[in-house]
């Protein structure tokens, strides 16, 4: 029994039949569907009727149309689902070929052959410059201040459905640390490093449309840096990056800037108020050098824990600064046991 894959031109005589293809090569998008051109101009009898379409760089089958039907056992496995027949045209004489779901490989040249009777035609049908996968992000470096809410743009230039995306990553390349990861067709906030988690989305509604921009929420100074967005689609992978830099100071770090100066500052007034008092009033400015400067560092490291979310730092700064006075109250009982100068 003959071989369906084997060209029938290679084993049989056959006389030239006219086949008509496109002008030129064919340009498509990436993922997006491609109608190849084939067909005759002249009516053909469907009894022993064969087409098929090839690689010509490599004779892989793409489809092949005989004994009335299409034959998808023999079509290589890339094809599969994506190679169609318009069947009700082959009676025309029309055996064009829609191509599904281009992808980057499909470029190349393809041949139509046509096998009727004693008659054998081909064409050849180039498929060229298939759009690559684009994805754009930030032009210029964003500006903002620390606590505000700002916007990481990540957009894929394709014809793509969302369902096709394999992966979408957002990093902070500086430090390679994972801040949200789209993939199966959808978010996994979970895989977020803790210090992006909970301050980082998707615009969900955003994403049919190829659209993977992040918002950032409460940026702190330790989110200086560059972002990458890589993605994964169709066997390919693109990336964009987007640079967060000159972090302003936001009302609270103003605060905290004033707070530290006060301490400074109140410290050096009541070393200036000890020195110029009698012994007697010189030792309550000796407890209130040690209360204010430290009741106002207390303050000082609240608000810096709310700006930066050192917690663990700002815990232990606040305790050292609380445990002070306690201390001085503590021991106040014992100060008239010491010697008076």
């Amino acid at each position: 029994m003959e071989d369906p894959t084997t060209p029938h031109y290679l084993t049989s005589n056959r006389d030239r039949l006219t086949v008509h293809g496109p002008s030129g090569p064919l340009v498509a998008p990436l993922g997006s569907s491609v109608v190849l051109p084939c067909y005759v101009n002249e009516l053909l009898l469907m009894e022993d009727l064969e087409v098929e379409w090839r690689r010509r760089d490599s004779e892989t089958l793409v489809h092949l149309y005989q004994d009335g039907e299409s034959r998808a056992e023999a079509q290589q496995q890339d094809y599969h689902d994506r190679a169609h027949f318009f069947t009700d045209e082959i009676q025309h004489g029309n055996f064009s070929l829609r191509l599904d779901n281009l992808r980057a490989e499909d470029e190349g040249k393809y041949t139509c052959k046509v096998y009727s009777q004693q008659n054998y035609g081909e064409t050849v049908v180039q498929i060229k410059d298939v759009e690559r996968l684009l994805v754009s992000g930030s032009d210029e470096f964003i500006t903002a201040s620390v606590g505000e809410d700002v916007t990481l743009n990540c957009s894929v230039d394709s014809h793509i459905t969302p369902e096709d995306f394999e992966q979408v990553s957002w990093k902070k390349t500086d430090e390679d640390i994972l801040v949200l990861l789209y993939q199966n067709n959808e978010t996994l906030p979970e895989s977020s490093d803790e210090r992006y988690r909970d301050r980082v989305e998707f615009f969900i509604d955003e994403i049919p449309n190829g659209n993977f921009s992040v918002r950032l929420k409460s940026v702190k100074t330790e989110d200086k840096g560059v972002y990458m967005c890589q993605v994964f689609a169709g066997g390919l992978s693109a990336n964009a990056t987007a640079v967060l830099e000159q972090l302003g100071l936001s009302v609270l770090h103003i605060m905290v800037l004033i707070l530290c100066f006060a301490a400074s500052g109140s410290a050096l007034l009541l070393c200036c108020l000890i020195y110029c008092r009698s012994s007697k009033k010189a030792l309550s400015l000796q407890v209130l050098l040690a209360i204010c400067p430290n009741i106002i560092l207390l303050l000082t490291f609240v608000l810096w824990g709310f700006t930066e979310g050192f917690w663990n730092e700002t815990i232990i700064c606040c305790a050292l600064y609380i445990l002070r006075p306690l201390m001085l109250f503590n021991a106040a009982p014992y100060l008239k046991n010491l010697p008076r100068a």
